[in-house]
């Protein structure tokens, strides 16, 4: 019994810490409290703004996409979580699946997140655009010579690709999404490949795909656009580093979400509702692209001067969710091939 009681105290510690709350006074029917796997800069801009607009006030914990699912499998119906926000579709299938996420209607956000950028049952929805896309060399690469993720297992990149691990979700996701596209036989072939044509081990993330290319380590790699913004901010425009957008001719590039749903027992659930749907609209969805250079899901959102320059391109319009549905399978295939 004291152990136990220890441990929920240390819970309820770590609770109370975690927690950030406005200044502005009130009681639980204007108080929505998040779970987010997003970091703290690229929401509390969000929730101000949320707050000063409606005087609804948002509390919110943020940890790993794992960890907040975990605790709110472990709370149950005494979560005081009335929202769920991740990166990943393949984390929001999760979450959808172990049902501790509700299914909603709304006209709002049915209208503006894109069909396949949202879960069929409304479960959650996507609020903000990745794209996982090729980056390369300009000093040692003919932007002529690339043309999709699958030719990139070609014996012409054979020491020259740079990969994130396997280990990561938007690794798992691209792989997933193929996997649907080609079959496994395929999928596995390519991703083979890939292995092969590796210069060194896979980099724990992207920004060091990137410092590895620019080293001359290798010449080509995959990673999610905004981290390429993130490079150009810190070293400036003249990074010897350029995007390519693969496929064009076919699926086109691979998109993914961050996006939220409403928890399943959310105390107050009506305002996460409001939340979710404010966080839709034009005015959030351009506070989105601004803060951390993502692709608005509002198809009608202009996207920040900085994702201008890198171009327009094709996205992938396979739904998102194929990336939980087949993240399994996606795994085990990376294994079988070596893939670390």
């Amino acid at each position: 019994m004291r152990v136990l009681l220890i441990v929920g105290l240390v819970a309820a510690a770590v609770l109370g810490v975690s927690f950030w709350a406005s200044q502005q006074s009130g009681g639980q029917g204007d108080e929505i409290i998040v779970y987010s796997a997003r970091q703290e800069h690229l929401i509390k801009p969000l929730f101000d703004r949320f707050t000063e607009e409606t005087g609804m006030r948002v509390r919110y914990v943020t940890d790993d996409a794992g960890p907040l699912l975990q605790r709110l499998r472990a709370e149950g119906a005494n979560t005081r979580a009335d929202m769920l926000m991740t990166v990943d579709a393949g984390n929001l299938w999760q979450a959808a699946e172990q049902d501790v996420l509700a299914s909603i209607e709304s006209d709002t956000l049915e209208r503006n997140v894109p069909a396949n950028l949202r879960d069929p049952d409304g479960r959650w929805f996507g609020l903000s655009v990745r794209a996982r896309t090729i980056v390369y060399s300009t000093e040692r690469v003919d932007p002529e010579d690339l043309s999709t993720y699958e030719a990139l297992a070609d014996d012409q990149w054979d020491g020259r690709l740079c990969l994130r691990t396997s280990k990561k979700v938007y690794n798992q996701s691209l792989v997933a999404t193929m996997i649907a596209r080609h079959g496994e036989e395929l999928t596995e072939e390519i991703v083979s490949g890939w292995v092969d044509n590796l210069a060194t081990q896979p980099f724990s993330n992207d920004t060091a795909v990137m410092e590895a290319i620019v080293a001359g380590q290798c010449d080509v790699g995959i990673v999610n656009t905004y981290y390429f913004g993130r490079l150009q901010e810190r070293d400036g425009d003249e990074t010897p580093l350029a995007l390519f957008w693969p496929n064009q001719d076919a699926e086109g590039v691979h998109v993914n979400v961050s996006g939220a749903g409403i928890t399943r027992h959310a105390s107050n659930p009506e305002a996460a509702l409001q939340l979710l749907e404010w966080l839709s609209e034009q005015e959030a969805q351009e506070m989105f692209g601004a803060l951390n250079m993502e692709y608005p899901v509002r198809p009608e959102t202009e996207w920040t001067e900085r994702v201008r320059g890198w171009g327009e391109f094709q996205g992938d319009d396979i739904d998102v969710s194929e990336a939980g549905r087949r993240q399994v399978d996606a795994v085990m295939l990376m294994d079988r091939v070596g893939y670390r």
